[in-house]
């Protein structure tokens, strides 16, 4: 009987690894340091060599374990080749043949935000929903969208990446990836600073956002303690990213947006501000979306890296009867 399956999330400085129960219950979790010397070579061997450590610690066979998923921040096609991670010095190869090489066990492979879209749908905040598009606000924007209870990727891996969605024709400023205007320069924790800053150099309307370091935590204090210019300034950003969710609803049609990342934390305050911005352009079919708050934080690459894993297992059995 196979009654485990681990999920592994590689970050740029560390990399988490979790052991998950086949009900979905992480059973122990820990982190290694991301060595990236020598193009990344040493990152699967090390993610190997400790999955097995545990296995050796708990005595458990490698006959007991569904296999090992991962998260990677890159491009991944739907075979687990990752299509370069410049973060992680990698080139082009396929993840599951290389770490399987190393562990004699199935190995799947996808983007960190598509693991992490996954985990919300299977364990988190979207949890029942199959359609489901996944949104972290943090120093950048990352999407993760699932259609039918699997991840869109892509033909290169690509598909997600809601924060480069072009909004603006005028913006002179340039986002990460090169072009000018994108959604991730207007919603990111950055970004709601760009737009407070620049809000505050309009005029001098008299703002508690004055004075002190501006930060899109200050930002969404700002809102809640009623002050003006920062309820202008939270309207701004809702106006942005619920057109941008309407845009992507329009495709995908999901039951549910789930919320992450650092702004998240301003809490469900921020649906007051998206959700007018996401009726006003949604297509009438897409307008009933729910919105909710993501509720794995860091931990949901691994539970979506262990649930693609566990799930196709569930898939296999079903088809087998």
């Amino acid at each position: 009987m196979k009654n485990y399956a681990f999920g592994v999330d590689i970050g740029g400085t560390t990399v988490k690894l979790g052991l998950f129960d086949r009900d979905g219950n992480v059973l122990e979790k820990w982190e290694i340091p991301t060595v990236k010397e020598n193009r990344g070579a040493g990152i699967l061997p090390d993610v190997a060599a400790s999955i097995l450590a545990v296995m050796e610690g708990k005595r458990i066979e490698k006959n007991e374990v569904e296999g090992v998923g991962v998260g990677v921040p890159g491009p991944i096609d739907e075979d687990g080749v990752v299509h370069r991670a410049v973060n992680l010095g990698w080139g082009v190869f396929s993840i599951p043949k290389v770490l399987s090489g190393y562990l004699d066990m199935p190995v799947r492979a996808a983007n960190d935000a598509n693991a992490a879209a996954y985990g919300e749908m299977w364990q988190g905040g979207g949890k029942g929903c199959s359609n489901l598009v996944a949104v972290t606000l943090g120093t950048g924007v990352g999407g993760g969208i699932i259609v039918n209870g699997e991840i869109l990727t892509g033909s290169t891996g690509a598909g997600g990446e809601i924060g480069h969605i072009h909004m603006e024709d005028g913006e002179t400023e340039a986002c990460g990836c090169g072009n000018k205007g994108c959604l991730e320069q207007y919603v990111s924790a950055t970004g709601v600073v760009r737009l407070a800053a620049r809000r505050l150099a309009r005029d001098a309307a008299p703002s508690l956002l004055r004075g002190q370091e501006l930060t899109a935590k200050a930002v969404f204090d700002g809102v809640k303690a009623g002050d003006p210019l920062a309820v202008e300034v939270a309207r701004q950003f809702g106006e942005y990213l619920g057109k941008g969710l309407a845009m992507v609803a329009a495709v995908v049609n999901p039951d549910v947006f789930v919320i992450g990342g650092g702004v998240s934390k301003a809490g469900e305050i921020l649906f007051d501000y998206i959700r007018p911005g996401y009726e006003k352009y949604a297509f009438h079919g897409c307008r009933d979306a729910r919105f909710a708050l993501a509720t794995l934080g860091n931990d949901a690459g691994i539970f979506g890296a262990a649930g693609l894993i566990l799930n196709q297992g569930e898939r296999a059995d079903a088809d087998d009867q």
